[in-house]
């Protein structure tokens, strides 16, 4: 172990400080209550400065961002992020502002709030939104609180069931279970698309509504989708469209238009805000004309939202401009079919034909397995990547097939990371071929090999000390 891979605990010494306080010029605070105060001292590092430096220093190299390098993670949208959004929300005017400021001096705050909402309903075809809600996941949450309060208000209490596709994000179920709500999947075809045929008998007075992404996880566009909303509002459900693949759609075509009712919008995916780390996130719902008097007046976050995501997501949209729209999306599906075609030769493609912002591989066509000895798994494909400098695609999902490599590139790289991202795979698989134990053994030059995930989720280990 090299002396700076050590943990920060690792290297203190008694007596060692890396830090001084200032002169208090305030007069002494109150004392804390007896029964607040700590018994011992934190068991704390004792270390310098520059100790310090380096170790979070370090720590910050090993992590992986998009920022960094190529993040093709399927059904995710890991897209960059302009650093323009950034500098936008870091001006005095908007990073200064507190939620409990009186309205009168947060007018600027509040036309962004308007603008986007227009914006957003332009490209959606809702009628409104509400930004309160704070991810995605709580937008679905929220959108469904709005399903069952639409038949609620209407003194219809037998909708309690929702329908969701075999092929839907893992959200979408648990959403509707929070909610207290009965899920009821629907099979898809052997084209990755919903059967039509199958959702019928599902359709009765019972049914709240249906969850549905479009393109679906597959990266497929459900090109029934009129039909279906047809069905679900002959009976009297809702159409709830999941909008974590919006992306290739953007200035193409509107949910709205669908036939879809309510709609919730990941920022951090279509609309370039930071991803990933816990938050803070967004996750706005859109809603029908019909369901306006549903949307939530701060029942669902304490107040509106994260407004410096929500104004990242504007300035973006500004940047864009509604002439420039359709490139995401075109630029999206172009990157994701260009990859699929060059690859399709050593990596099975379950479904033929187009696709949109992303697809789906079902593992290595020769996966370099024979006479006993064990080929290569997707996981180890995975694994493989890292030690090229790419972060894996998404594995293992959708569960419609058992070695699923989901990879869904965004509009944003270029073509030379593309043909590299293509080379590295085609490499990786031609070491599947002649040596699988490459791949099973990889990473090889990462900081973590191949930890227990499952004992490392069950059995997390918080802090560095047992006392």
């Amino acid at each position: 172990m090299q002396y700076y891979d050590k943990l920060i605990f690792e290297l203190s010494k008694k007596g060692r400080t890396g830090y001084s306080l200032p002169v208090n010029k305030f007069p002494p605070a109150p004392e804390l209550p007896v029964e607040l105060r700590r018994e011992t001292p934190p068991d704390l590092p004792e270390v310098s400065e520059p100790d310090v430096v380096r170790h979070y220093t370090n720590l910050s190299q090993m992590n992986f961002g998009v920022d960094t390098g190529f993040y093709p993670l399927g059904s995710c949208t890991m897209k960059y992020n302009p650093k323009i959004n950034e500098e936008i929300a870091a001006l005095p005017g908007f990073n200064g502002l507190h939620p409990l400021m009186h309205a009168g001096l947060v007018k600027g705050a509040l036309k962004v709030y308007q603008e986007l909402g227009r914006a957003l309903s332009a490209i959606t075809g809702m009628e409104a939104f509400t930004f309160d809600p704070c991810a995605g996941a709580h937008g679905e949450l929220t959108g469904l609180m709005i399903m069952r309060q639409y038949h609620l208000n209407r003194g219809d209490t037998a909708r309690t069931k929702v329908i969701v596709p075999d092929s839907a994000h893992g959200t979408n179920p648990a959403s509707a279970a929070v909610c207290g709500l009965e899920v009821v999947e629907v099979k898809s075809l052997a084209d990755g698309r919903i059967d039509v045929e199958a959702l019928k008998p599902l359709l009765d007075e019972t049914v709240a509504g249906i969850m549905m992404t479009n393109p679906n996880t597959l990266g497929l566009f459900e090109t029934r989708i009129k039909e279906i909303a047809k069905l679900v509002h002959g009976v009297g459900g809702l159409l709830y469209y999941d909008g974590a693949n919006m992306n290739p759609l953007m200035g193409m075509v509107r949910p709205g238009d669908m036939g879809f009712d309510i709609m919730h919008l990941n920022l951090h995916k279509t609309f370039s805000t930071p991803h990933g780390g816990g938050g803070p996130g967004a996750g706005p719902v859109g809603v029908a004309k019909q369901l306006v008097d549903c949307l939530p007046d701060l029942r669902v976050s304490g107040f509106h939202g994260n407004f410096g995501i929500l104004l990242r997501a504007y300035a973006y949209l500004l940047m864009l401009g509604r002439q420039n729209l359709k490139e995401v999306g075109q630029y999206s599906v172009l990157s994701a079919n260009y990859i699929k075609e060059s690859l399709k030769d050593v990596y099975k493609l379950p479904i033929e034909g187009v696709c949109k912002h992303e697809f789906v591989f079902d593992g290595l066509i020769d996966d370099g397995g024979h006479d006993g000895v064990p080929g290569a798994t997707t996981l180890d494909v995975a694994k493989r990547l890292l030690d090229y400098g790419f972060h894996a695609p998404t594995i293992y999902f959708p569960l419609l097939f058992h070695q699923a490599l989901m990879i869904e590139p965004t509009e944003t790289e270029s073509k030379e990371t593309l043909d590299a991202f293509i080379d590295v795979m085609h490499q990786i698989a031609a070491e599947a071929a002649e040596d699988p134990s490459i791949l099973r053994e990889a990473p090889h030059r990462t900081p973590i090999r191949r930890p227990d995930e499952t004992a490392a989720a069950r059995n997390p280990v918080l802090k560095f000390k047992d006392a």
